[in-house]
């Protein structure tokens, strides 16, 4: 059955849901790890896509997301600040295009991003095109096509907006506003001609069906960069408490995310550090992207640890200039 749907898989076709449930629930693991790392390989080489991200306005979020540190209904003590410092910013680009990462991300916490901030990060986005080659995204909640337009406008070329869960689970992870909100603003990006980047996050409740969901509902969207975010516990946050995903889960989700997935990048993101040594398992799975540095209100690795771990899985990190 393996063989067959990865025979499927690299002529083109596509595997259905019921297809993919039953890949995920009766093969061995560590075939099924294999094959959606040899199917990693066959589209995409040895190619490893990095960005990193800034917290460029940061807690008093109105929304009642259940995971986050962020949000203004839950007594979490993070830092609150409106906008970033246009150096900060601009010294994180310049570290990260040194070691090889080819995006930068201003993030914004809160339902929208104002006009007069947008405009504030427009700038910010000028400096960076001065300052440095990357290419740059932007994940600043719901978007009008205008806001959409303006981010274009700065060199823009990426939005990110995570789905979080899949529809029929996502009520159980906000109520302030819907996956339909999402699907609007994703529509809107890709109607201006942004790409997009969004996924969502495993271990907040949901079951193997759930993330399958969302794996297919991501595809329909011809998302093809999709982050993969592991619950981190945040006290005083409603998933506090919640029991942590297990390594073979999380293993199956990125194998099974590649597979139904295949032109996409699959891109570990926040809480792959509380992996450890573990989190190198899913880039021999079929991932083949990452988030670095840190993750908004949650550490991520260190840069060059994780430069390191790439390289010694044999993935081809752009050298520093310095070094060429």
């Amino acid at each position: 059955m393996l063989k067959h749907y990865m025979q499927l898989v690299r002529g083109g076709g596509l595997l259905n849901f019921d297809q993919a449930m039953e890949l995920a629930t009766t093969e061995n693991p560590q075939e099924l790890f294999l094959a959606a790392d040899q199917l990693r390989r066959a589209f995409h080489n040895d190619n490893l896509d990095l960005c990193s991200i800034v917290n460029a306005k940061s807690g008093k979020c109105s929304e009642d997301c259940k995971f986050c540190a962020q949000s203004s209904w839950y007594d979490v003590a993070i830092e609150s600040y409106e906008t970033v410092d246009e150096e900060t910013a601009l010294k994180m680009a310049r570290e990260n295009e040194a070691q090889g990462v080819q995006r930068f991300s201003l993030v914004t916490a809160g339902r929208t991003v104002s006009d007069n901030h947008l405009d504030f990060f427009g700038e910010i986005y000028q400096q960076l095109r001065a300052q440095t080659k990357m290419s740059f995204c932007a994940s600043m909640g719901m978007l009008t096509r205008e806001k959409a337009e303006k981010l274009k406008s700065f060199g823009v070329t990426r939005y990110h907006c995570n789905l979080e869960a899949c529809r029929s689970y996502f009520p159980k992870v906000c109520t302030t506003h819907t996956w339909e909100e999402k699907i609007a603003s994703i529509r809107i990006a890709q109607e201006v001609g942004l790409e997009v980047c969004s996924g969502g996050i495993i271990g907040m409740g949901e079951s193997l069906r759930h993330r399958l969901e969302l794996a297919f509902e991501l595809r329909e969207l011809g998302i093809l960069s999709i982050p993969m975010n592991i619950l981190t516990p945040i006290p005083n946050t409603p998933f506090a408490d919640l029991e942590p995903i297990s390594v073979s889960d999380i293993l199956t989700c990125v194998a099974m995310f590649r597979i139904i997935n295949p032109q996409a990048i699959i891109r570990l993101a926040g809480g792959r550090g509380m992996l450890g040594e573990e989190q190198s398992r899913c880039f021999t799975s079929g991932a083949n992207g990452a988030i670095v540095g840190n993750y908004l209100t949650t550490a991520g690795n260190n840069l060059q640890q994780d430069i390191d771990m790439f390289r010694h899985l044999g993935f081809d990190i752009s050298q520093p200039e310095e070094d060429l």
